[in-house]
């Protein structure tokens, strides 16, 4: 005896499943109600700019391919009034938001002729008197023979007080290697030396 199986066209469960066609982008509507996906626009720059804007050179658009809301800012949706109706973009919207900035588009740059004001640089009061005299320079001034006596004396005093200082440092080293205060910590040293022979 046989068994009959029952075939299933598949047709009937296949049911076109939406994907978005970013690239690095997953998004799918096959396990995804919360998420819409938008068909490009007919409008030939805009459409343009989509395309450059996710970064596809040479890519075939059909009557399927889409983008999924997580590219678009929010400002560029309008929410669905009812239960049953859709998300949609407003006129002109274009995706920015992609895995390659973070899903976050940074202010535009400043053109090099656009002027901006510096904030004033805030100075302690006790400071201010020392500030604007450090500001003024006068590249051109000479200094006066009386200031270069008393540095070059200045100088020569240091050097004198170095010089003895030196002289110290050597008598002390002399009186640590000879003196009689090195056998003091040494029993055997002192053996060593007082015995006689």
């Amino acid at each position: 005896m046989s068994i009959k199986r029952k075939v299933f066209k598949t047709e009937h469960f296949q049911k076109y499943s939406e994907h978005c066609c970013v690239p690095l982008c997953s998004a799918s509507a096959k396990f995804n109600g919360i998420l819409s996906f938008h068909a490009f626009p007919t409008h030939s720059d805009l459409r343009r700019q989509w395309l450059v804007n996710i970064r596809r050179d040479h890519f075939t658009i059909t009557s399927h391919t889409r983008v999924c809301c997580r590219h678009f800012a929010s400002d560029q949706l309008i929410e669905p009034t009812t239960l049953d109706g859709r998300r949609r973009l407003i006129k002109g919207a274009v995706p920015t938001l992609f895995e390659w900035n973070g899903y976050k588009v940074e202010p535009p740059r400043r053109s090099v002729w656009e002027r901006t004001e510096r904030r004033p640089e805030l100075v302690p009061p006790d400071d201010q008197e020392e500030h604007s005299l450090t500001r003024d320079h006068d590249y051109c001034s000479v200094p006066e023979p009386s200031a270069l006596d008393i540095s070059a004396s200045a100088a020569e005093d240091l050097s004198k007080d170095v010089e003895t200082l030196r002289k110290e440092i050597q008598e002390l080293r002399v009186q640590r290697e000879f003196g009689l205060q090195r056998f003091a910590g040494s029993d055997t040293d002192i053996r060593f030396y007082t015995r006689y022979i």
